[in-house]
């Protein structure tokens, strides 16, 4: 039977999965949940997005929302948006937001926007979300209950308060057994199996199930069984970042309720509104652009962005973009960074860590003797997953009309295309993305994305089918819906930072 989890590495990676394994399982259900972490490794520290899948997670192991906002230096996120991606000009942005077009699955929106509004932004039309971001509402009232949505949202957070809350919150709550030490050694069964780790304090931990946490260097799934990274740099060019933390220039500066893009000459830069500050972040390709020129970048966008001149050195960052030729082998599982890494845009990360975290626990074999199918399972859904978050981030690249640099000239030949990429751009020609490009269960990213992305970059389609005589008003019930919804949102939502504040102060109540 099924009973010693061991994870290996702390971080949001190690300690979300612990949580979850251990609110689902537990000791009650005999399961017993270690967890080891070097004391000396810090984690890389610098997911500062997440998806609205993230308030399931938090409410399901446990966590008060309104202790998450105070101890993890939290914001709201209602979406992505993107600057100078389309044509670099100064009026070229579009959002990526979270809540669905009003009307999505009803009628074919793309279609009648095109016909009739195509001068108005597709998601300005379709939804009342990016009205809420430019006004810097937050996504929900005073009133409304922890986890619980007026528009949709996720969060933007300091990862490395967020690591040590889901630290204290497993342990004093969840009674996941913490060992701070320094896995040595890996001692196997003769079979294969990882039969216990090697400690330099405690000794041989032995377990039924290891998930290996740990980071880029992937102690146990890349060292130990040699599961080779499968490289994404030929589709994907970003490989390096800067990362730094602003200042507000006064404590009640207002706080962005989206993660802002914004394309340089060879990459993009993060701009992410904290309560306490902001993390900005330079992303680039190391093939296109030196780290000093980068910086430079980085340098001239916080000035112009309301940020001092001068900043602390910046943190470089560098990554190998790829995914795992597989993520379970035997009775090993890698979560994180150490199942894979592409780039930080869209914040797939903590998205894919989650969803990992919550099929091992879904699916947590009883015995040895099941594992491997289990496995099997795993594998193939994690590699169709890595395989999308491929495609959609390679989407935002291809449609640029940019083609001032090399880097935005590679970017958009087709050429350099994954197949699966450019055979949905093909349909896509001559109709919108819809929910039967996508059809599992569980998406990625849904069909809505698509479509916020690809009408934001610009592109056209050749609708060759007429619409039925109805759709034209039904789409426009929908897109004076979306309207309406505005106005009276932008009236009733409060000030993105007055609701933390709140929320600080007196919490939110609960479910």
């Amino acid at each position: 039977m099924l009973k010693r989890i061991v994870i290996v590495g702390g971080g949001s990676a190690g300690w979300m999965t612990a949580g979850l394994i251990a609110a689902d399982h537990g000791a009650a259900a005999g399961v017993q949940v270690t967890l080891i972490e070097s004391p000396d490794v810090a984690p890389i520290g610098v997911g500062e997005g997440t998806w609205p899948s993230m308030r399931d997670t938090l409410h399901r192991i446990g966590v008060s929302e309104s202790d998450f906002f105070r101890e993890c230096d939290a914001s709201f996120k209602q979406g992505s948006r993107f600057n100078r991606w389309v044509n670099g000009g100064e009026q070229d942005y579009y959002f990526h937001p979270f809540v669905l077009p009003q009307g999505y699955g009803e009628v074919d929106l793309p279609q009648q926007w095109q016909a009739q509004h195509g001068q108005v932004p597709f998601a300005d039309l379709v939804s009342f979300q990016p009205h809420l971001c430019v006004q810097g509402r937050a996504p929900k009232q005073v009133v409304t209950p922890e986890y619980a949505a007026v528009a949709n949202y996720g969060y933007h957070l300091d990862a490395g308060k967020f690591g040590v809350f889901l630290r204290k919150h497993c342990l004093e709550k969840l009674g996941v057994h913490y060992v701070p030490d320094h896995v040595v050694g890996i001692n196997s069964h003769e079979n294969g199996d990882i039969a216990s780790l090697q400690t330099q304090k405690h000794g041989a931990l032995e377990g039924d199930l290891f998930i290996d946490c740990t980071g880029m260097q992937s102690l146990l799934l890349g060292q130990h069984y040699g599961i080779p990274l499968i490289p994404q740099h030929q589709v994907l060019y970003n490989d390096s970042a800067l990362a730094v933390q602003i200042p507000y220039a006064s404590e009640d500066y207002p706080i962005a309720s989206q993660t802002s893009s914004t394309a340089q000459s060879a990459g993009w830069i993060w701009d992410i509104g904290l309560p306490s500050r902001r993390g900005v972040g330079h992303v680039y390709a190391s093939s296109y652009i030196s780290d000093e020129q980068a910086e430079a970048e980085l340098c001239a966008y916080i000035a112009a962005t309301g940020g001092p001149s001068e900043i602390p050195p910046p943190r470089k960052l560098s990554f190998a973009p790829g995914y795992r030729e597989k993520f379970w082998h035997r009775n090993c599982v890698a979560i994180g960074l150490s199942a894979g890494f592409i780039e930080p845009l869209e914040a797939s990360a903590l998205a894919i860590v989650e969803m990992s975290a919550a099929m091992v626990s879904d699916e947590l074999p009883a015995t040895r003797a099941t594992m491997d199918i289990v496995a099997r399972r795993f594998n193939e859904a994690f590699t169709y997953r890595w395989e999308r978050v491929i495609d959609f981030l390679k989407l935002h690249y291809v449609l640029s009309q940019r083609r001032d640099t090399p880097y935005w000239r590679d970017n958009t030949d087709p050429a350099r295309l994954p197949e699966r990429l450019a055979d949905l751009l093909r349909l896509w020609q001559h109709r919108a993305p819809s929910r039967g490009d996508f059809y599992r269960i569980e998406e990625v990213f849904p069909s809505a994305s698509y479509q916020y992305i690809l009408y934001g970059m610009g592109f056209k389609s050749d609708f060759s089918r007429a619409p039925k005589p109805h759709q034209a008003a039904m789409a426009d019930h929908y897109f004076h819906e979306a309207a309406e919804l505005t106005g009276k949102m932008l009236g009733a939502l409060p000030d993105n930072r007055a609701l933390i504040n709140h929320i600080k102060r007196h919490g939110l109540q609960k479910i």
